[in-house]
This record gives structure tokens, C-alpha cells and sequence, in this order.
């Protein structure tokens, strides 16, 4: 075997410029493989953080899953119902105080009920449609996300009690409103109730620095004519993958819909397997581009050293050492490209995580790329470079092994 490795090193040096060339061409699919790779999975590490930050893990809503099922149903198997239309029920979630305590017996994480009422938000002759979010400010504080987003003021400032309130920047500046200004909420039923504004949030996300203002539990409920109505249960969990889990155990106890966040964004996640599926096929297909470098060095290799091939079987070298020959030589130049393109995928990740970019929404926040560091983008491109150039160094390879050592000397094609 050591004789087999010195032929093939000879033989590659022989063609040293060629030699070369292929490995540049491996290094360089490998190494803007592994930086794609980074700069994709880091991007989708970061989608998902935020979204699985800027929403509860599991959110319980006082809805149903499906549609009661019917007396009449019980009783006659062949009774089918269709388009019923459920009464309203205002009372929420039956008993909210119960089901706290028994969510606080074993959930492990944090959880805060809330009463969300649609209505308007006045101020000086504008009005904007909104979200008003009744919740306690306590509880509010483990799963909120925007506690630590104010621009102006404070969350702390609903603990004080009274009528206060806090609204998006975005939804100020539509109405014309500042810190310290009382607008008027009116609820779907038409009750209005004045607030003072106490805190400015920014979190990023439209819908919610525009949608959405939160009020104390209490002022919501009399805004909404729902004594004591909670609507709503978030929780946030020190583990987010538990999330499906914890939520069919509390739907199967409280017979209320309960979403984990996995669910509310099924279509993202699925959009994100494709996504990675297209990336490693790109992958796949930068090395399979660098294999055919490889497959044209052997083969010009294999075709030039054909009397040395004869001279080798003649003197004893069977088949296989000739297959395991050129197919070395293959992967030789593979780990040749491997190892040059960790340098150089290395490089392109750590000057891609330098790169700053300042965002339009502020015009003052600076962030830098998301970026992944993982091993497993070196372990995947190289295999798939080693994969090619095994491919690439077998088939001349095959082909070497055949030829007749007679003919070959004999000057025969």
C-alpha cells in the first residue's frame, strides 16, 4: 500500500499545475459552501429566535378546537349537523383562577392571563383601530415582549394603578399623541374610558407598535362589559421545543384551544425545510461542478501514464491496485481542497460576522449578519467534496484497471 501511495503522489506532482488548479477549484466550492451554509441557517437561527421571542410559546384562547357535539348526535347515529353557529359566550374561560393555579402546579416557565378586546383609540380627532390588552403587570413581565422595548416611559408605570395606558410608537405618531397625553378607548360596545399614556413601546414588529395597547386587567373588563372575563393565557416555557406538549396536556385538561407556537407557524417552518433542502442541493451541485476537475486531471493522468500502467500489471500489480490508485489520487486532491477550503470558509464566515449594516426603521441601530458557527457546515461540504472526488477518480480509475498490458505495449488502442 505505501508503494501505491508514493505512485499516486508522483503522479500528481507530475502535473503540478493542473494539480493545482483542481484543488483551488475544491477549496473555493467548499469554502463559499460552508460560508452559505452559515450565513443561511444563521439567518433562519435568528428568525426563529425572534419569533419564538415576540410570541407566547403556547397561547390558551377561551375558542374551542372543533364544534360541540350535539345531543340529537349522542343519541341517533345518523344525525349529521352542519353550519351551526355557536353562541357567544362572554365569560371567557370558565373559572381563569382555577386553571391558573393548576398551570402553576407544573408548567415549567412562566404564564400571565390577559382580556384582548378590539376597539378604537382616540386622540385630538384621529382614531386608530386597536387591540386593547388588559393584563397584569406582574405577571405580564415573564411573557410580554415588550417590557424591555420602550422608546418612552416605563412598563412599571401600570403597576401604579389608575387609568394608564401603553401604546406602540407607531400608533402614537398616527394618532398625534406623546407621553403624557390622554386619548380616549372605545370598546366594541360602544363604552369609552380615558387613559393617560405612560410608555412608548418599539418592538419592530408593525402589527403590534401599531395594534396594540395595554391597559390594567380590571380597566379592560369594565371597558369591555366582562366582569372578571379572562379570554387568554400565554405562556412562555424555559424550554420553546416543549411547547406542543404542554400543549395538547392543557387543551385535554381545560377543553380550551391551545396553540403552541410550532403550530401558529407551521407554514414558516416548512418554508424553512425547503429552504435548506435548496441550499444543500446548491451545495451538492458547487462540488459536483469542482468533481469534474478532479475527473478530467485523472483521466489525463490514467491516459498518459498508460505504459506505466503496463509495466505495473506485468509485474504483478492486479486490478484493484490499479483502481485504488487513480481513485487515491482522487481523494487526495479532495482532502487537498477540503483542507484549503476550511481555511478559506473560515475566512468568508469571520469577515461576513464583521459586516454592519445600519437599519432603516431607527437610522441609528447598528447589528452585524446573523452567522451560525457550527462544524457540521465543514463535515457537510467536505463530505460531499470527498463524495465527488471519489466519483470523479473511479471511473478513469475502472478504466485503467482494464486495460490489456499486451496491447498497451504493443502500441494497440
Amino acid at each position: 500500500m505505501q508503494l501505491i501511495l508514493e505512485i499516486a503522489f508522483t503522479h500528481i506532482a507530475g502535473r503540478g499545475r493542473q494539480t493545482l488548479v483542481a484543488i483551488i477549484g475544491v477549496a473555493v466550492g467548499v469554502g463559499f459552501s460552508i460560508a452559505m451554509a452559515a450565513l443561511m441557517e444563521g439567518g433562519q437561527d435568528d428568525f426563529v429566535e425572534q419569533l419564538v421571542n415576540t410570541m407566547p410559546h403556547v397561547e390558551v384562547t377561551d375558542e374551542e378546537r372543533s364544534a360541540r357535539r350535539q345531543p340529537a348526535e349522542a343519541i341517533f347515529a345518523v344525525t349529521e349537523i352542519s353550519g351551526l353557529r355557536p353562541r357567544e359566550d362572554r365569560r371567557g374561560i370558565i373559572n381563569p383562577t382555577a386553571a391558573l393555579a393548576w398551570l402553576g402546579g407544573w408548567v415549567p416557565g412562566r404564564f400571565a392571563p390577559s382580556l384582548n378586546a378590539q376597539g378604537v383609540v382616540r386622540f385630538s380627532g384621529r382614531e386608530v383601530g386597536a387591540a386593547i390588552v388588559g393584563i397584569d403587570p406582574q405577571s405580564e413581565r415573564g411573557v410580554s415582549p415588550i417590557v424591555g422595548e420602550f422608546v418612552a416611559g416605563d412598563f412599571a408605570a401600570l403597576t401604579a394603578g389608575g387609568n394608564n395606558i401603553v401604546i406602540g410608537d407607531t400608533m402614537a405618531e398616527r394618532l398625534g399623541a406623546e407621553l403624557g397625553d390622554t386619548v380616549t378607548a372605545v370598546s366594541s360596545q360602544g363604552l369609552t374610558r380615558n387613559f393617560r399614556i405612560v410608555g412608548l413601546f418599539h418592538t419592530g414588529t408593525t402589527a403590534r407598535d401599531e395594534g396594540e395597547a395595554y391597559v390594567l386587567l380590571k380597566n379592560a373588563q369594565i371597558l369591555a362589559e366582562r366582569p372578571n372575563a379572562v379570554n387568554k393565557i400565554r405562556i412562555k416555557l424555559d424550554d420553546p421545543n416543549q411547547a406542543p406538549a404542554v400543549a395538547r396536556r392543557v387543551e385535554a385538561e381545560l377543553g380550551y384551544k391551545a396553540e403552541a407556537w410550532q403550530e401558529a407557524n407551521e407554514a414558516l417552518l416548512e418554508a424553512l425545510v425547503v429552504r435548506n433542502v435548496i441550499m444543500y442541493t446548491v451545495v451538492a451541485a458547487i462540488m459536483l461542478v469542482a468533481g469534474f476537475g478532479i475527473f478530467n486531471i485523472i483521466s489525463t493522468i490514467t491516459h498518459e501514464k498508460a505504459r506505466d500502467i503496463a509495466i505495473m500489471k506485468s509485474l504483478g500489480f492486479a486490478e484493484g491496485d490499479m483502481r485504488r490508485l487513480f481513485l487515491l489520487e482522487g481523494v487526495v486532491i479532495g482532502l487537498g481542497g477540503s483542507a484549503f477550503g476550511w481555511a478559506l470558509g473560515f475566512g468568508l464566515v469571520y469577515a461576513l460576522s464583521l459586516v454592519r449594516f445600519e437599519l432603516a426603521a431607527t437610522g441609528q441601530e447598528m447589528t452585524r449578519l446573523p452567522i451560525a458557527w457550527s462544524l457540521l457546515h465543514y463535515l457537510i461540504a467536505s463530505g460531499f467534496a470527498l463524495a465527488s472526488a471519489a466519483v470523479a477518480g473511479y471511473l478513469p480509475a475502472r478504466r485503467a484497471a482494464r486495460q490489456n498490458p499486451v496491447d498497451i505495449i504493443r502500441g494497440a488502442t
